[in-house]
């Protein structure tokens, strides 16, 4: 087989399986939109669509009662839960990548409870006067935690190991800093539904949180995307990259600066919902290989798939209690994580395999 048929054959194969992953994905939300308490069918969400973006003639009549909670309360939740999903599942691939380090993600390095802290001082101290937005507020956390963690780093010597346990104090200390807020300055129908939202909760989902958690995750995919070779490299190291040509502070700090931006999007939008940034591209690593131009939109797609179908289960499992999406992937997830963790005594902490 000569070069250039190798080359037709990966990128027909790459097409295929990437149009399959996602007409999973679409299927997946338009399944799990039909899941609830109302009657609702494929077909009336086509329809929904159909009406609402003039993509087609819709199939069949529905009424305004169902056009509602499709358009208005399940179409954005699914497409939400998808693009959380996706977020923190890249972002896990790319920290784990740069830190070489099977346990980071965005929790660990302490940029999730940065962004909580912001959001919570929006939302119940009013700091920003109207202008700065929960959004705003979230990913200004962010930066401050993320800022904390490289000087913290760099004042302990900068090693990758270092980088690690100044998020875990980052995230001590922010953790503390929401707690503190919600308990000293809200009432208490605030703070219940701020320590709901704070779990991980994807049932106030707007088009607005939508759109811009999806803008910031196509700029984020395709900025990582475009340093997956980069980061096949950085498996060897940071001294092997530099040898190579990489500019290793300076893509360090941008994909470290993109996965915080991308991860204050979605803790804005949804809450903290934990451990999907770290399981993730492990099981998606054990089909890929770790390679990045596989492993980071099959982690993204798998991330997408895998959050739709939690937060159905999670607000539907105890009808009409809904359960916070944080605490189901947590379920999920421990197990994984202990699984992780004894993998990891045999070789060490290193970039997974």
């Amino acid at each position: 087989m000569t070069a250039a048929v190798r080359t037709v054959w990966t990128l027909g194969r790459v097409s295929l399986v990437g149009a399959a992953g996602l007409a999973t994905l679409l299927g997946t939300i338009a399944v799990a939109i039909t899941i609830g308490p109302a009657d609702i069918g494929v077909g009336d969400v086509w329809s929904t669509v159909s009406v609402h973006t003039r993509l087609g003639e819709a199939a069949t009549a529905i009424s305004p009662i169902r056009d509602g909670i499709v358009w208005n309360l399940r179409l954005p939740r699914a497409l939400l839960a998808a693009g959380c999903g996706a977020g923190l599942a890249v972002c896990g691939v790319v920290m784990q990548s740069l830190l070489r380090n099977p346990l980071a993600d965005p929790f660990v390095l302490g940029v999730s409870s940065g962004a909580s802290t912001g959001a919570v001082v929006v939302i119940i101290l009013g700091v920003g006067g109207g202008v700065l937005s929960t959004s705003g507020g979230a990913f200004v956390g962010a930066v401050c935690s993320f800022g904390l963690v490289l000087l913290l780093s760099h004042i302990l010597g900068g090693a990758t190991d270092r980088v690690v346990l100044s998020g875990v104090a980052a995230m001590q200390l922010f953790s503390a800093l929401t707690s503190f807020i919600v308990l000293t300055s809200a009432d208490a129908e605030t703070t219940r539904s701020v320590l709901f939202w704070l779990l991980g909760s994807l049932g106030g989902a707007r088009w607005a949180d939508v759109w811009l958690c999806l803008a910031v995750l196509v700029v984020a995919l395709a900025v990582c995307a475009g340093h997956a070779r980069t980061l096949d490299v950085f498996a060897f190291g940071q001294e092997t990259a530099a040898a190579l040509g990489v500019a290793v502070l300076r893509t360090r700090l941008l994909l470290l600066c993109v996965t915080a931006l991308l991860t204050a999007a979605l803790v804005s939008a949804a809450g903290a919902i934990g451990f999907v940034g770290l399981v993730l591209p492990h099981a998606v690593r054990a089909v890929t290989g770790p390679a990045h131009g596989r492993l980071l939109p099959v982690a993204a797609l798998a991330g997408a798939v895998f959050l739709v179908w939690v937060d159905t289960l999670a607000r539907t499992i105890l009808d009409p209690q809904e359960v916070p999406v944080g605490v189901v992937t947590s379920l999920i997830g421990v197990p994984a994580f202990v699984l992780i963790l004894y993998r990891t005594r045999r070789t060490g902490l290193a970039t997974p395999s």
